[in-house]
């Protein structure tokens, strides 16, 4: 991330900057604006008595003042950014109302100066379009004192965050810092001369950020699915206003959707690659409703590099991307694929959270938390930012509805001189794949293809360890037969959802790789003849 100057970072502290950014008449809501999205009411319950679970860990908020002492700074991030007003708002009543009111009158009595963390710019953007969509749920019926020193703040931050917006990194986190300038030059009075120039800043970012094929730049589902978001409010924000939005956000909005529809597996939740998460099926769903976009998916994802396999009730995701830097992280899972069988998945990666302890952080990226094959225990891809990519090369012919696929990754080229190939055929009912993994140099080296298991596959090994017997909640049976490698049972997580860690199992097939390998395997549905 880009950050402010050390000189800057002193006049952001001063009462001059003070000064400089407060507002010059009375603040008034010229727009009331509104939140698109669903919260959770057992999670504001909980807020109700000072707990708040974000990204799976959970804290207690202090008695007075306002961030936990040990909380890290990506959770004290979240927390900053309010999000979760929507949890207490669903929690309805005055129950909810007045929580939230003495939630937002500590953020004020503790951060009445600049902070680097709080007043980071995609924290201050979240938290502007969070006050100003639920300003209506816990302020609007609040005394002056209260509503006014809340427009006061918001009008204030706004105009920092307008001047520090090219302090947020070049990714989706730009994009929340604009639309947090964006809703308050539109729904708060005397700031309109930052909606242009905010409006320029978003028509670059999308140019930068949304690829040919409507995928986000990070390659991250889930990220796509939260720059999605808050393109949706933006529009919102203007429509709202009477503002035609630019024709490029209108575009842009269209091709993501169109994508983030071709991201779900059939449980309606997302692809877990780099460091996403199933993200909730009633979230995507009003994202998705309020698009306003045509019922399309998309027909592939060249550039963001996550090919989609389907027949019959099966849907295969490999990633096919070049390595990239996911908000500063490099995720080593070229060629990993994840399955599902209707609305249950079957093979799937580990997936992420930001708001884990950083042992986590890391082993969420490695390769060997991707259902992919691992040479000598490294990963496939260098996990420093700047380091050497690996490039993918790929191959696909469908007909009569059987899918044939392949895959190459360079990854271990520079440390061990090898390649892998991956090749994949889905049956046109798609009760049969087959799959053939293909190693060439590496001599010597011992190898590791691991399928990591969803935590409701129920698994026994067979025939002696060469084949798996795997079994989903509504009783389907699938038998997994391995040639070439020693097949094994192992202990695994899951972290799907960012609010669990879930214990889960992994096959693991192992063997030595002698310059030219081949393993080779064969998921089939059990009874199919």
């Amino acid at each position: 991330m880009a950050e402010a100057s050390g000189f800057r970072r002193l006049l952001f502290r001063t009462p001059i900057y003070r000064w400089m950014i407060r507002p010059r008449r009375p603040v008034d809501i010229a727009t009331p604006l509104t939140s698109l999205w669903p919260g959770d009411a057992a999670r504001g319950r909980a807020l109700v008595d000072d707990e708040l679970a974000l990204g799976g860990r959970a804290f207690t908020l202090p008695g007075s003042g306002w961030t936990p002492i040990d909380a890290p700074s990506d959770w004290r991030a979240a927390l900053d950014s309010f999000d979760w007003l929507a949890d207490l708002r669903d929690l309805g009543g005055d129950l909810g109302r007045r929580r939230a009111r003495e939630l937002v009158g500590r953020w004020l009595d503790r951060y009445r100066r600049w902070d680097p963390l709080s007043w980071r710019p995609d924290v201050t953007g979240r938290r502007i379009a969070a006050w100003l969509g639920h300003h209506g749920f816990f302020c609007a019926s609040a005394d002056d004192e209260f509503r006014e020193r809340v427009l006061f703040s918001l009008a204030a931050q706004a105009r920092h965050l307008a001047r520090t917006i090219d302090d947020a990194p070049a990714g989706a986190d730009r994009i929340a810092a604009i639309k947090g300038v964006v809703l308050a030059a539109v729904g708060l009075t005397g700031l309109a001369v930052l909606l242009m120039p905010a409006l320029m800043r978003l028509e670059a970012a999308l140019a930068e950020q949304v690829l040919a094929d409507g995928g986000h730049s990070s390659r991250s589902p889930s990220v796509h699915l939260a720059a999605l978001r808050d393109l949706i409010e933006i529009r919102h924000a203007l429509r709202l206003a009477r503002i035609t939005p630019p024709p490029a956000l209108v575009q842009a909005i269209e091709a993501m959707v169109a994508m983030l529809r071709y991201l779900r597996h059939g449980d309606g939740g997302l692809a877990l690659f780099n460091g996403s998460n199933e993200e909730p099926g009633p979230l995507i769903d009003a994202v998705i409703q309020q698009s306003e976009s045509r019922p399309r998916l998309a027909v592939g994802a060249p550039d963001f590099g996550i090919e989609r396999l389907h027949a019959g009730r099966t849907t295969v995701f490999i990633d096919c991307g070049d390595s990239v830097a996911t908000d500063g992280r490099v995720y080593a899972g070229p060629l990993s694929f994840e399955l599902s069988i209707g609305r249950e998945r079957l093979i799937v990666n580990l997936g992420g959270s930001a708001l884990l302890p950083e042992a986590w952080a890391t082993a969420q990226r490695a390769t060997a938390a991707h259902s992919t094959l691992t040479i000598d225990d490294t990963n496939a891809i260098h996990l420093e930012p700047g380091a050497p990519a690996s490039s993918i090369v790929k191959g696909r012919e469908d007909s009569d509805g059987q899918i044939w696929f392949e895959a190459t990754h360079d990854g271990y080229a520079d440390r061990l001189g090898a390649s892998h190939q991956r090749r994949l055929y889905l049956s046109a009912d798609g009760e049969d794949l087959r799959g053939e993994e293909v190693v060439t140099g590496a001599a010597g080296k011992p190898y590791q293809l691991r399928f990591h298991l969803h935590p409701r596959v129920q698994v026994s090994l067979a025939q002696n360890a060469a084949a798996a017997l795997l079994k989903l909640p509504s009783g389907s049976g699938f038998r997994l037969r391995v040639s070439g490698g020693r097949l094994d049972l192992g202990e695994a997580v899951y972290l799907g959802r960012p609010d669990e860690m879930k214990r889960t199992q992994h096959l693991l097939v192992t063997g030595v790789l002698d310059g030219q390998t081949s393993i080779k395997w064969a998921l089939r549905r059990e009874g199919k003849r």
